[in-house]
């Protein structure tokens, strides 16, 4: 009986060692696991879960001053969320992807554009350096 409770030991080791990463050691060439996966890039969401923004109308501005407007509206960042993950501008239509907190423009005349969701209704743009940027677009309607 001890000896049936030493092959099972042995064999769920083995397994276990096979299925878990390896900790500890140090590679150079990147598994078939890690290569297939998809590397971040300049212009990928970095992570998170995917979702899609409420659909409407998104209109852009930059902040005002206090002497004059609170706000300075940019008509040419404005753009309406559609099904299917899409988006029309003033200049065009394409395609965006919600990962997380951070909207990325993939295609489209947006495209390459990145907004971190401050909101349900409210994203800043972001730099390319990946800091925020001053322009704020606020959904205003839900496109009816």
């Amino acid at each position: 009986m001890k000896t049936r409770y030493i092959v099972l030991l042995v064999i769920s080791a083995a397994a276990a060692a096979a299925l878990l990463p390896a900790r500890g050691q140090s590679q150079t060439v990147p598994t078939n696991r890690e290569a297939s996966r998809p590397q971040p890039g300049t212009g990928a969401a970095s992570g998170g879960v995917l979702g899609i923004l409420r659909h409407g109308d998104w209109e852009c501005a930059l902040p005002g001053d206090a002497g004059g407007e609170a706000f300075v509206p940019q008509p040419a960042e404005a753009f309406r969320i559609g099904t299917a993950s899409s988006y029309l501008s003033p200049t065009g239509a394409g395609i965006y992807l919600l990962r997380g907190t951070e909207v990325v423009f993939t295609r489209g005349p947006k495209q390459n554009q990145r907004f971190r969701v401050l909101g349900e209704n409210t994203l800043q743009k972001l730099e390319a350096d990946g800091s925020l940027s001053k322009l704020i677009c606020t959904r205003v309607s839900n496109g009816n």
